[in-house]
Order: C-alpha cells, then sequence, then structure tokens
C-alpha cells in the first residue's frame, strides 16, 4: 500500500539520488541527517507509520513487494585523488554508458554510469562512519568485495582496456561455456569480468554484487525473508574458488559467499540501492525486526524523494529510496523504457 508523503522543502541539492552512505547523523534535535559528501536530507517523524496503522502481515512481509525499479543501483565510494582514472576505467575501459552527474555538493559530483536498467553511482571521497579495507582481494574481508559484470566478446573488451591504458584482462575458461577475468579498478576494488554467449554488451544485462558474509545463514535469511529477493541453486565460481548463493533482483543479482572467520570488515566501499512505493514502510518493518537503521527515515525537498538506509548483517548499506514522478531517477526510468 504506497503512501503518498509531500515534498516541499526548498531545493537543497540533488544528491541523494545517488548518495553513497550515511556518515554520523546529526542529532535528531537539529532536525537533519548529513551525508558524507555533505547534501542535508530533512528529518521528519511525521513520515513514519503511527503504531498500530499497519497489520502484521504487512510488517512481517518482505520488501520486495514495494520494488519500482526492475534492479538494483550500486554504488563506489573510492579515494578523492582516483576521481579520474576511476571515470576513465568505468567509461572508457568497461564502457558503461556515462550520465549525467549530480551535483552533490558546490565541490563535489556523484558520477552515474548505466548498466542495463540499474546504475553504478561513483562518489569520491571516504567519510562518515564506514569501514574501508579492501586488501586482499574478494576472499580477505567482509561486506561488498567485487561486481560482476557480462560482455559478449573477449577480444572487444582487451581491446577497450588497452585503448584506455590499461592491462588487460587475463581470461580462464569457467567450464560452463563462459570465460572469466579478475581486473581492479584505480581505487583498488575487484571486478570480475564474464564473457557469456548472448550476453548484452556494455554489461546492459545488469551487475552482480559479490558478498562475503560473517555468518552466511544470516546473510542468506536477510537478503531472503526481509528484503524479498528470489533466491537461486548455489554455483561454484572457478575463477574465484569459492561458492556464492545467488539473490536476484531482475537485473541485479547479489551473490553471497563465505571464506572465513574474523575477517577485517568494509562496509564503506560499496552499496546497494533499492527504489521503492513506500520508504516509510520499509523503515515499519526494519523497526519491526530489529534491523539496524543507519540513517533515519528522511526527505530531500524538492526533489520527490524519501529514503530509509539500513545495514544488513555485516554492516553493507541498503539504501531504499521512493521517488516521486518528478524525481530524476522516476524520469530516467521513464525514459529507458
Amino acid at each position: 500500500m504506497p503512501r503518498t508523503v509531500p515534498i516541499g522543502l526548498g531545493m537543497v541539492t540533488a544528491a541523494l539520488a545517488g548518495c553513497a552512505g550515511p556518515e554520523t547523523p546529526v542529532s535528531s534535535a537539529e532536525g537533519v541527517v548529513r551525508t558524507p559528501e555533505g547534501a542535508i536530507m530533512q528529518v521528519d517523524h511525521d513520515l513514519a507509520y503511527k503504531p498500530g496503522e499497519l497489520s502484521r502481515e504487512q510488517l512481517t512481509s518482505s520488501t520486495r513487494s514495494l520494488f519500482t525499479q526492475d534492479a538494483a543501483n550500486v554504488f563506489r565510494r573510492f579515494p578523492r585523488d582516483r576521481t579520474e582514472p576511476m571515470v576513465k576505467f568505468y567509461t572508457e575501459a568497461l564502457a558503461l554508458r556515462s550520465l549525467s552527474p549530480i551535483q552533490l555538493t558546490s565541490s563535489q559530483q556523484m558520477l552515474l554510469t548505466g548498466v542495463g536498467k540499474g546504475q553504478i553511482k561513483l562518489s569520491a571521497g571516504q567519510q562518515g562512519n564506514r569501514k574501508y579495507d579492501l586488501s586482499g582481494g574478494v576472499k580477505s574481508g567482509t561486506g561488498i568485495r567485487y561486481f560482476m559484470l557480462s560482455y559478449p566478446d573477449r577480444q572487444t573488451v582487451i581491446d577497450r582496456f588497452a585503448a584506455a591504458g590499461f592491462p588487460a584482462p587475463r581470461f580462464v575458461d569457467q567450464g560452463d561455456g563462459t570465460q572469466a577475468a579478475l581486473v581492479t579498478d584505480p581505487g583498488g576494488f575487484p571486478l570480475q569480468i564474464v564473457i557469456r554467449p548472448g550476453a548484452k554488451d556494455h554489461s546492459d544485462d545488469g551487475v552482480g554484487v559479490g558478498i562475503n558474509a560473517s555468518d552466511l545463514e544470516e546473510s542468506r535469511a536477510f537478503y531472503r525473508e526481509f528484503v524479498g529477493l528470489d533466491e537461486l541453486p548455489p554455483v561454484t565460481d572457478r575463477l574465484l574458488g569459492i561458492t556464492k548463493h545467488p539473490y536476484r533482483h531482475g537485473e541485479t543479482t547479489l551473490y553471497l559467499y563465505h571464506t572465513g572467520d574474523t575477517l577485517p570488515a568494509d562496509n564503506g566501499s560499496a552499496g546497494i540501492q533499492y527504489v521503492v512505493s513506500d520508504s516509510p514502510l520499509v523503515d515499519a518493518k526494519a523497526k519491526a525486526r530489529n534491523i539496524p537503521v543507519e540513517t533515519p527515515l528522511n526527505k530531500l525537498g524538492g526533489f520527490d524523494l524519501v529514503t530509509v538506509w539500513l545495514n544488513d548483517p555485516d554492516g553493507v548499506t541498503n539504501y531504499y529510496a521512493q521517488v516521486g514522478p518528478n524525481s530524476r531517477t522516476a524520469q530516467t526510468a521513464q525514459n529507458q523504457r
């Protein structure tokens, strides 16, 4: 049951259409929360559903029925001095669609790239209370450890990397009719490139997200029962040497796996965004299940945007954004139909 939320604040900035994650919130007495990039969101307790307003079934069901975009968006936060090579890597070597950036503050933009119906959002700066540790690659830490992108032709990918001035990927046979290579972006984040017959170029089939979970069953339950993603049979990744448990939403698949206990955490380098019809209902569902709320229910005036940031069991940001018809996200989705 979508709730229409009036949004009438003055123009602040278009930042949060693609923000990369929260910093320690400003006190609720001040009525605002601030993102790491400096964008200000207005906290309004009237946005929340009142006690008794929702049924037990509404509170205990997943968030899946609220999704309005047939893909999730993901974001990458990286050291600011890596901005120029990061843009070159994602738009030239990976050949993702370059979209118009969002002006976060007077001095910073959110750089957007398209992958099918979703986006990879690039944000310079590693501020706030997030943890960053990409040392050791995909197996040596918890959190989002890699993205997976797919292409139809190996030589085209190799030629693009060479033209952009990056080392050519080294592909290996996966034993299932695909080839795969592991590369690292200029900010130190791994990406798995898969060559698959019939794939759309520019990875317009979407993006995969590899999440190393400290407690695999707890994380699987979170994404299956709370988020509501489709649980698929486990698969063996020959290149990475891991067994992955896929959870799919349209063009986006999360791959959960476990490689050890007491690993260092990284919950800042990447995150997940779902576009939904009712962020206050997500907020209520989260509170009913004692799921950590990282940044409370808030709105961005002038942009038809109401958001809430939640954490998965390893602190990975699951950011829910409710957008109105005048928002940039809604207009972009309409243009892609």
